[in-house]
């Protein structure tokens, strides 16, 4: 917690309860600002963090005087800092978060200053959920083979992980087995309004995962950065951000009976990604709002990623403090939560629009309008309404190749490929679904939606029906309070009896842990070259993401993920056609066991009960027994074992001295890549299984490692030789100089095709620098660190798109690459650039934010990019050659 001695305001310092003088807020309703009661209620956020941690140095007064005129800035690109009050991170982030820590305890005693400088100063919390995958299904023992398997390839990743929290003051770590870690955050860890060191202000924060704003729904400002920048805020520094503009989302009106938080929530991402919302706050109000639960908030806020704002804030209400109650919060927490935002104006009536503040724009939705809905094939603003998905998939078949398309001769739609699996014959096709996961993240913090999901499975085994058993189904819930209330409301067991056993609690099928699909299933596929269909409750559906063998992957509610597991098919119109046939040969249409809200309701109310959430948190930090037997050393330095795979000492800080260099001009630079839009970092970073014939899978080998251990590369981000190689390693890449999608490029000297780092690597031996070239919304997508970090391993100096994805700018500029944009109307194609020019690009010694330069060929053509320095605080980083440099630099000061 900061709170600045000298703070000018110190004036509307007062207790919040008399009886308690020794516990004080600012109270900025004492400001006696008429603007501060016209701000949107996430800035007010804003500006009590500028209040209170106000010092006229990193917080100046002009910074307070920024926030109260936001009308007028907010259109402006006025900088102003924000100082979040924690830090949230799950463990594929987190682990290289720590080995940055231990690696710069390293730096900054070869320079001369005391490695335990390098500590957290904001409160962090990690949570483990991203190691677990789906090796086991369909078995009443798949959750224990999952989590023993876990254990055993993670082991090494999982001591790390306790040495730090043991090495780092202010750092809890939430056991694997716990949940994932926005569920986690919204059930067990939000505190909505902070009480520390004689202070009550607002809860907020920054997390290393782009779907931090679920905690959004429960009206905790707070949205994902790169692991860079948090760990910079965990070292103290605030995070400068350009004033953003807020788009006002009016919601009204009665959703259908049978309309789900997930069709409301696809419906609103492809609204807002047409409204355009890149770098904006989204802010709901209206009457619609307090019809819908905390959890189909949260629901919406989770993909606020999707449609691409940086958070998506519903203030807090009745319902929300409903919720927090439901969730066992201590009675006297609610009282002083209550207390303090009605105080300070943050505590919002949906149904007053007296309360209703000035926004930058207001959008509308009618809730009556929304109808039932998937997104898809690869994309998740790619909604279609479930009526259209069969006539829609059929299009995407023959449709050019691309996001909407792949490409299939017309007289292969029909193929179809028999197999034998245990014994019995079946067929695929293309859009047969093979996985089918209701998975933890967007949907398992909705009881709505599950006890739904739970509802309908039991309706369908009551007439009869079932999941082929080649489908790989699974159940991987966001915490255990699910599985509590799943049991106690007595679905658990039909779910079971379909297929959907739970397989584990964390970040799975989503992530691209699914797991393998069995093998005559892959051969089949493979065998008829067949479009298969992955369909999952998850957030994300990119391209290579969910599963090498399913190229069209369906977002989709829990109970549509049966539905379509029960069809096997996503070609299916669900109004006009049944979902199966039974044993005694009666069609079951879907609107014969879709349970209605009304149905659910009756269970929730029921079940969904505070004692549940009480019994699984009181014991999270404790309940894992082999987490609790871990070893890990006590030291402060971290010892590197030369031999480990999983945790190395990255390179980052090698050579650092404690003089500035300046920046040098990027000569003669090769391209190494040529992209078109929509470059995301799944496209970027190395995610999910590790391809036997890759260079990460090379560099294994040559170390001794079977295939069989090669487990994640999500697993092994604290392992800068695996993640550098499997950079740019996605098979759905798809690089214009070679016109077709593989993870490999041209290596231009010599004119050979390569796979990405090895071309790379052979550059960098000659001394040659890189670049990139991209199209629009470069590096949308999950926020991950080694997005930025790989490149810069690869030798790449600098990146020129025409626009980026928020989070991954500001990844690039923490570690030192250059993010360039091509001026208004330009493109790679108008200037004509095939990308097998030399770059050459002149960094003046006076660099401001935004500036132009100029970019000279080797063709002797010359034009102007924006260099995307938004703020003086980045130029900062980048004249230290990166965030964490400027850290060392500052930390090893005497």
């Amino acid at each position: 917690m900061f709170c600045a001695v000298n703070n000018p305001f110190l004036h509307i310092v007062e207790p919040l309860d008399p009886k308690a003088p020794e516990q004080r807020f600012y109270n900025l309703s004492k400001l006696g600002d008429p603007r501060y009661e016209r701000l949107p209620f996430s800035i007010r956020v804003l500006l009590e963090s500028a209040v209170r941690n106000c010092d006229e140095f990193l917080v100046k007064r002009t910074d307070v005087e920024s926030i109260l005129d936001w009308k007028q800035t907010q259109t402006k690109t006025v900088e102003v800092p924000f100082r979040p009050a924690r830090v949230i991170l799950q463990d594929f982030t987190g682990v290289p978060a720590v080995v940055d820590f231990a690696a710069m305890r390293d730096a900054v005693m070869k320079l001369g200053g005391d490695p335990e400088n390098i500590n957290p100063v904001c409160p962090a919390d990690l949570v483990i959920d991203h190691s677990i995958q789906v090796d086991f299904n369909r078995n009443s023992n798949s959750l224990l083979k999952n989590q023993d398997l876990e254990f055993d390839r993670n082991k090494e990743r999982f001591q790390f992980l306790k040495w730090g929290s043991k090495a780092f003051r202010n750092m809890r770590i939430i056991p694997p087995g716990s949940g994932i870690v926005h569920q986690v955050n919204l059930e067990y860890l939000a505190r909505v309004v902070f009480n520390q060191d004689g202070y009550y202000y607002p809860d907020s924060l920054v997390g290393t995962d782009s779907h931090t704003t679920m905690i959004d729904g429960l009206g905790v400002l707070g949205w994902g950065v790169g692991g860079i920048e948090a760990e910079a805020v965990m070292l103290g520094q605030p995070i400068s951000m350009v004033l953003p503009a807020v788009v006002g989302y009016k919601l009204f009106g009665t959703p259908d009976k049978f309309i789900t938080s997930t069709d409301i929530v696809l419906t609103v991402t492809k609204h807002l990604r047409e409204v355009g919302v890149v770098g904006k706050f989204v802010e709901f109000f209206g009457p619609g709002v307090a019809q819908l639960s905390i959890a189909d908030r949260a629901t919406i806020a989770n993909m606020c990623p999707e449609y691409g704002a940086t958070a998506a804030f519903f203030p807090v209400d009745d319902v929300s403090i409903g919720y927090l109650e439901q969730t066992g919060r201590e009675a006297e927490k609610l009282d002083y939560i209550l207390k303090y935002l009605k105080a300070v104006a943050m505590f919002r009536d949906y149904n007053d629009v007296s309360q209703d503040p000035d926004f930058t724009r207001v959008v509308e939705l009618d809730l009556s309008t929304v109808v039932p809905c998937c997104s898809g094939p690869k994309r998740p603003q790619d909604r279609i309404p479930v009526s259209e998905m069969k006539s829609d998939f059929q299009a995407c078949l023959g449709a050019k190749q691309g996001f909407k398309g792949f490409q299939v001769n017309p007289e292969h739609h029909s193929a179809a490929v028999p197999f034998q699996y245990s014994g019995t014959e079946y067929s695929l096709a293309h859009g047969s679904v093979v996985i089918a996961a209701i998975t933890s993240c967007t949907n398992t913090s909705n009881p709505s939606v599950m006890l739904g999901a739970g509802l309908l499975a039991k309706k369908a085994i009551q007439c009869g029906l079932s999941v082929k058993p080649y489908i790989k189904t699974s159940l991987s819930p966001g915490s255990g309070v699910v599985t509590y209330y799943l049991k106690e409301s007595g679905v658990m067991d039909y779910l079971s009896q379909l297929g959907f056993e739970v397989v584990g609690y964390g970040c799975m099928t989503c992530i691209g842990n699914s797991g393998p699909l069995p093998e005559a299933v892959t051969e089949a596929i493979t065998q008829g070259d067949l479009v298969a269909a992955g369909v999952l409750s998850g957030n994300r559906n990119f391209e290579g993401r969910v599963h090498p063998n399913t190229r069209a992957n369906y977002l989709a509610s829990p109970p549509l993920v049966i539905a379509y597991a029960i069809a096997g098919t996503v070609r299916i119109d669900f109004e006009t056609e049944p979902m199966a046939v039974n044993a005694d040969g009666k069609e079951i249409f879907l609107r014969d066991i879709w349970p209605t809200r009304e149905e659910i309701q009756v269970v929730e109310r029921e079940f969904v009960i505070p004692s549940m959430f009480k019994e699984v948190y009181e014991k999270v930090e404790k309940v894992n027994e082999r987490w609790n037997s871990l070893n890990a050393p006590s030291d402060k330095l971290y010892t590197w074992d030369p031999d480990s795979t999983y945790i190395k000492s990255p390179p980052f800080f090698d050579g650092l001295t404690r003089e500035l260099q300046p920046p040098k001009a990027i000569q003669d630079a090769y391209v190494l890549l040529n992209f078109g839009d929509s470059v995301t970092t799944d496209h970027i970073s190395p995610a999910g299984n590790i391809a036997r014939n890759s260079p990460a899978a090379h560099y294994l080998t040559n170390r001794g490692l079977n295939p069989r251990d090669f487990n994640s590369y999500g697993s092994r981000r604290g392992n800068d030789a695996v993640m550098a190689r499997g950079t740019f390693a996605n098979i759905r890449l798809f690089n214009k100089f070679l016109n077709k999608q593989a993870p490999r490029t041209l290596h231009h000297p010599t004119e050979e095709t390569l796979d990405v780092f090895d071309a790379a690597e052979r550059y960098q031996q000659a001394g040659q620098p890189l670049v990139i070239l991209a199209g629009k919304e470069y590096g949308s997508g999950s926020s991950r660190d080694w997005a930025a970090k790989g490149p810069f391993l690869l030798g790449i100096k600098a990146v020129l798109a025409e626009s980026y994805e928020r989070i991954h700018r500001s990844n690039l500029v923490g570690m030192g690459v250059i993010p360039l944009e091509y001026l208004p109307g330009d493109t790679a194609d108008s200037l004509g650039l095939s990308g097998r020019e030399r770059f050459t690009v002149l960094v003046p010694e006076q660099l401001e934010p935004r500036m132009t330069v100029d970019v000279q060929l080797d063709t002797g053509k010359t034009f102007q990019v924006r260099m995307r320095f938004d703020t003086d605080v980045e130029l900062t980083y980048f004249r230290h050659g990166g965030i964490l440099n400027y850290m060392i630099r500052k930390m090893s000061e005497k």
